[in-house]
């Protein structure tokens, strides 16, 4: 008879106890742990000295897909097994992309802004073109959302292995092409040193000047000084920002101000929106650490993510 994982679950997301214990763990305190639930992504050196002072930690598992502050840590080398919320919340992240995709084409943030009636304006995504950079859990459930609307879906990674229910798959050598074209061009990446500044002015130049940005992964993607004189010149339709850089975007900043321009506040997935997929995923992952199988979410050391 197998004895039950010790898991400790620390920072603010004391829901997770419950989900332990229904993947059969035993909630222990961190010095007698053999898995870490760590509920706070920001806060990297707590994480750090509660890894320190708890060896026997065998397994951590973070509560985001984004782990750039942990990879630029360093900590992914240290010989644990990390693993991720990679897939847990690509529907509500896909729904808010798409969201903000077919809102931009189709003129809703002029008709928000007007106080009075104004001319028609806008584009159906209705056998469009969708450029997705990034081939994780976002752009799958994205596909389905799209495909309804009998849109060619081109995708951009960095292994370029066909997406299901893509039309084809590029590596990220070929964005630029990718990019002209497209209605849409959405950003659902991992952020890493080579993904920082992957839209830059050269990228928005080749984007059609009807289509619309729409970033749902990490605000570095973008360099923002760019995208502002992109927005100002007219060189693209628009961009919807989830996220941005800065973060949060400061009062008086430029963004702010342009018609063409949505930004939300990183709030394609929110704390409540996130709290059952991500216990969900913790209870399953339980089970398998218990029974000895691949855990989900496996964060690559080499790759960052």
């Amino acid at each position: 008879m197998s004895t039950a994982p010790r898991v400790a679950v620390l920072g603010p997301l004391p829901h997770l106890a419950d989900a332990v214990a229904a993947g059969g763990g035993e909630v222990v305190d961190a010095a007698d742990a053999e898995a870490l639930m760590w509920g706070d992504p920001a806060d990297v050196d707590s994480l750090v000295a509660v890894l320190r002072d708890a060896p026997g930690i065998r397994w951590v598992q973070l509560p985001w897909a984004g782990v750039e502050r942990q990879a630029a840590a360093g900590l992914f080398g240290d010989g644990r097994t990390w693993t991720c919320a990679k897939g847990v919340y690509g529907e509500q992240v896909a729904e808010m992309a798409l969201v903000l995709g077919a809102g931009g084409l189709r003129g809703v943030p002029d008709y928000t802004r007007a106080n009075s009636w104004i001319a028609h304006r806008g584009r159906s995504l209705y056998d469009g073109h969708v450029t997705i950079v990034g081939g994780g859990g976002i752009t799958r459930n994205l596909i389905e959302l799209l495909a309804p609307l009998r849109v060619d879906v081109t995708v951009v990674r960095r292994d370029p292995q066909p997406v299901p229910g893509a039309a084809r798959t590029v590596a990220s050598d070929g964005l630029l092409d990718a990019v002209a074209g497209a209605d849409l061009v959405v950003l659902a990446l991992a952020l890493t040193p080579e993904t920082t500044g992957i839209i830059g002015a050269k990228e928005l130049a080749a984007m059609e000047p009807h289509a619309w940005l729409v970033n749902v992964a990490r605000g570095p993607h973008v360099v923002t000084d760019d995208l502002v004189d992109a927005l100002r010149a007219g060189t693209i339709g628009g961009a919807a920002l989830d996220v941005t850089d800065p973060e949060p975007l400061p009062d008086g900043h430029p963004l702010w101000d342009l018609p063409n321009c949505v930004i939300t506040p990183h709030s394609a997935n929110t704390p409540e929106l996130s709290q059952r997929p991500l216990a969900e995923r913790v209870t399953e992952n339980v089970r398998r650490f218990a029974a000895g199988e691949p855990l989900l979410g496996l964060v690559d050391p080499a790759a960052g993510y």
